[in-house]
């Protein structure tokens, strides 16, 4: 499911995506009775920095006051921001970069056989009857599949203190960690692999 303009969404209609994204099931109550359907989806969404779209920009286009571009982050809570896996920052493209002047990018195709090679390693790893994906690893297959050495350990706990990590947060990194090192074919977290999981965080400025 694809959100454009994320934080353009009312707050509870955003909210109530929070149980699904965790529990891969989306409950309906009325007062005849409750029903459960099961809900697994992969949430991608997009936003801008501001109402005008330009804050940060080294042109100094924004029109935006400071307050009006924390009232418009604000929209996003901790809680949600925390179901969220993977936030990258996009910059806005040079004409270079638009005209196709620059360096050629990946293709389409070496991606996907990068990640295809990486589900083929998951699904090995899990067999018939577990998880689908790292996406959807619990704390018995945490334990298992993402152990980490004394180095990875001493970054995550200082991550964890100065990051003001939530559990469910810890658990996500993890995961990504995970994925990252599947897509470089090695078998265990290094430093460098949980390094770029924290890299993927929600950053401070739309955690407020």
């Amino acid at each position: 499911m694809f959100l454009d303009e994320l934080p353009e969404f009312h707050s509870d209609v955003l909210e109530v995506l929070r149980q699904p994204l965790e529990d891969g099931e989306a409950q309906i109550s009325r007062v005849s009775g409750s029903v459960t359907y099961p809900s697994r989806f992969m949430l991608v969404c997009a936003m801008n920095p501001c109402r005008c779209g330009w804050y940060g920009h080294p042109s100094g286009r924004c029109t935006c006051s400071e307050q009006s571009v924390r009232r418009y982050l604000s929209r996003l809570s901790g809680p949600m921001l925390d179901r969220i896996d993977i936030c990258v920052d996009v910059p806005a493209l040079d004409y270079d970069e638009l005209s196709g002047a620059g360096a050629p990018a990946e293709s389409s195709a070496v991606i996907r056989a990068r990640v295809n090679a990486a589900r083929a390693v998951q699904t090995a790893r899990f067999g018939p009857d577990g998880p689908a994906c790292n996406a959807q690893l619990g704390p018995r297959e945490l334990r298992d599949h993402c152990k980490l050495d004394g180095p990875c350990q001493q970054l995550i706990r200082g991550a964890f203190e100065r990051l003001g990590l939530t559990a469910r947060g810890h658990d996500r990194i993890l995961r990504v960690a995970r994925t990252i090192a599947d897509l470089d074919g090695e078998a265990d977290i290094a430093v460098h692999h949980l390094a770029e999981a924290l890299q993927y965080r929600p950053p401070e400025h739309l955690r407020i």
